[in-house]
């Protein structure tokens, strides 16, 4: 059993943030990463994938990423700076060692992994909010012989054969990949519009509206403001709106919008309307669920355990970063998990202070 004063639990860019200001701050700390490398988890993302934000907004705090401000970086871009932050700040990262089981000890909690166990007196779950893919439960019904995929399995327009390919789920993912389908396939894209933003924001006027976009993401849409409580719930339900791709976009690609689907007749997908389509593929951009199993603690059965801005209620010395709209909308944001982490890393060191001198 190896005991440290805090275990951070997953070494992407919020448990990196989290452990930077703790580092900050001299608090003593380790970062456990279930990947063989950080960045992983972006490395497995889509071939064409580029970040939804310019690299002026794709930093975390004390390094800036290092590209033209107004431009776009790549998913394997990002992966590197995740790793290249880690190594610059000398943050104590432990790769390929995924945690089990999160549980109490009565004083603090015990975090069991593959290979070690720990005692910690604080525990950072920084796994985020999409671990698990969701697919809908009547897509086991579809006949075997139309291939389907979820996003996250998804690679480039080749893992699909010749004909239609059913897309399901019109949010940022779903539109990006509709796209880069649309130039080898015929597309049908099912889902609802869930906004987009007024301009492009790779060209114009991006240098002045971004800034003010971000600023309303971080101040003004919070949990303290009214705006920000009615918005709230609607991110958890339905995502934020579309960033880079308009519907303009998928029309002139040729793709065609198509009723939700609802269900499976006859092995094929059945949309709203009573339409059952003949396709050739289906691919899920119908996002993600927590994977909470593993945390053994009172209050961790449904989607979101009880919080205050990332402090977990009723169990002292745990905390979330990098929570959907955790206290404001950028919150799961690569340009809003440092603010997070700063107030976390705060309450830590003032708690572990406070709990030195009592001892003494």
């Amino acid at each position: 059993m190896e005991q440290i004063e805090t275990v951070i639990i997953g070494g992407g860019q919020a448990g990196l943030a989290a452990g930077y200001h703790l580092r900050r701050r001299g608090r003593p700390h380790v970062i456990l990463e279930a990947a063989p490398r950080i960045g992983d988890s972006w490395r497995q993302r889509w071939d064409s994938l580029r970040l939804f934000t310019p690299a002026r907004y794709s930093s975390l705090p004390g390094r800036p990423f290092p590209a033209p401000a107004w431009t776009f970086p790549t998913r394997l871009e990002f992966a590197d700076y995740l790793a290249d932050y880690a190594a610059q700040f000398r943050l104590p990262v432990r790769t390929g060692d995924a945690v089990r089981r999160l549980s109490s000890d009565g004083d603090g909690y015990q975090v069991d992994t593959t290979h070690a166990r720990y005692a910690a007196r604080n525990v950072v779950i920084a796994t985020g909010f999409d671990r698990l893919p969701r697919l809908p439960d009547f897509a086991a019904r579809l006949d075997p012989r139309v291939p389907q995929l979820h996003s996250a399995d998804y690679r480039e327009p080749g893992q699909f054969g010749d004909g239609t390919v059913l897309v399901v789920g019109a949010g940022n993912s779903g539109a990006d990949i509709a796209l880069e389908l649309a130039r080898t396939h015929q597309v049908l894209l099912s889902g609802r519009h869930p906004g987009h933003l007024p301009w492009r924001i790779e060209r114009g006027l991006t240098p002045l509206l971004c800034p003010l976009t971000f600023f309303a993401f971080r101040h003004l849409l919070t949990v303290r403001t009214p705006p920000g409580r009615r918005l709230r719930p609607y991110v958890f339900a339905h995502g934020g709106p579309l960033v880079r791709v308009k519907p303009a976009d998928l029309a002139a690609a040729g793709i065609t919008r198509v009723p939700r689907v609802t269900g499976v007749r006859d092995g094929l997908p059945l949309l709203a309307d009573g339409r059952a389509v003949p396709v050739s593929g289906v691919l899920w951009c119908t996002g993600y669920r927590p994977d909470l199993s593993w945390i053994d603690l009172p209050g961790f059965g449904g989607p979101e355990p009880a919080h205050r801005r990332g402090v977990v209620i009723g169990h002292p010395g745990l905390y979330l970063v990098g929570w959907i709209f955790q206290y404001a909308l950028a919150s799961s944001m690569i340009q809003g998990v440092g603010r997070d982490a700063a107030h976390i890393a705060k309450r830590i060191s003032i708690n572990s202070i406070a709990g030195t001198r009592a001892a003494a």
